[in-house]
């Protein structure tokens, strides 16, 4: 990210169950998981040769997944040099989550005032699965569902310039914490994110707001300088791919 993104655009995901779509939709989306799951280091070179051997695609479906999620801020497309997965500088981390924390007391305003009965809960479903990933020590699944229940609540304010910026600023904070997640990586937003559910439902716009401010502080204070777990090994990351093309009878890899 010390170089200069693509401009930032909205574009439709494939589902992440289904991995439905176009080749570029599939190959967008399995990128796009492995870094809000935390499996892509900041900074991972994408080779269009790696990415088309592990997905079985041509350099053209691969260079439109890369543009889609340079879009996203993820990606950062380097003119003659290649694709890396963007790595924010100190300072850019800080701007990022200062950005991150005007959108979502935004979105946690509009939230109070639109979220439906069926959008609550799909959100406390949402949760009921985070919690179940990290009890069966699926950190990286739960990293996920905690960045998409973001996602799921900025549509919910019903405010569609917010759910663009909002999912940029979440796959951007996911690679933060990749890279300066201090400490013993513990994670208690299933907590915090049922408590904020019910000052929603409760339609306490003062209370849902604090809540989403000391969730915030709580991702903020666990962050310094020291790296993260993530690889930057393409076939590593994409290991599951590989093993799933290897066998018969399977038209589509496995979501991660």
């Amino acid at each position: 990210m010390n170089e200069q993104l693509q401009p930032l655009k909205k574009q439709p995901r494939a589902a992440k169950s289904s991995r439905s779509g176009t080749q570029d939709d599939v190959v967008y989306a399995h990128i796009f998981d492995a870094i809000l799951e935390q499996r892509l280091a900041p900074g991972t070179k994408l080779s269009e040769e790696a990415l088309g051997e592990i997905f079985g695609v041509s350099r053209t479906i691969i260079r439109r997944a890369l543009s889609r999620l340079a879009h996203e801020g993820v990606v950062l497309l380097r003119p003659n040099r290649g694709a890396v997965v963007a790595s924010p500088s100190v300072e850019e981390a800080r701007q990022i989550f200062y950005a991150r924390r005007l959108v979502e007391r935004a979105i946690t305003e509009l939230a109070v005032e639109h979220a439906t009965a069926e959008q609550l809960q799909e959100l406390r479903q949402m949760v009921n699965e985070e919690q179940a990933c990290f009890s069966r020590g699926d950190r990286g699944a739960g990293i996920r569902l905690s960045g998409e229940f973001h996602l799921k609540l900025a549509e919910a304010a019903k405010n569609a310039p917010l759910v663009s910026f909002q999912r940029s600023l979440v796959s951007q904070t996911s690679l933060i914490i990749a890279q300066y997640e201090s400490g013993s990586r513990s994670h208690c937003s299933f907590d915090e994110h049922n408590r904020l559910i019910d000052a929603i439902e409760s339609r306490d716009v003062e209370r849902a707001v604090h809540l989403m401010m000391h969730h915030m502080d709580h991702i903020d204070d666990k962050l310094n300088l020291d790296e993260g777990g993530a690889s930057d090994d393409l076939h590593a990351v994409f290991s599951h791919l590989l093993q799933t093309k290897k066998k018969p009878g399977r038209a589509t890899p496995r979501s991660a």
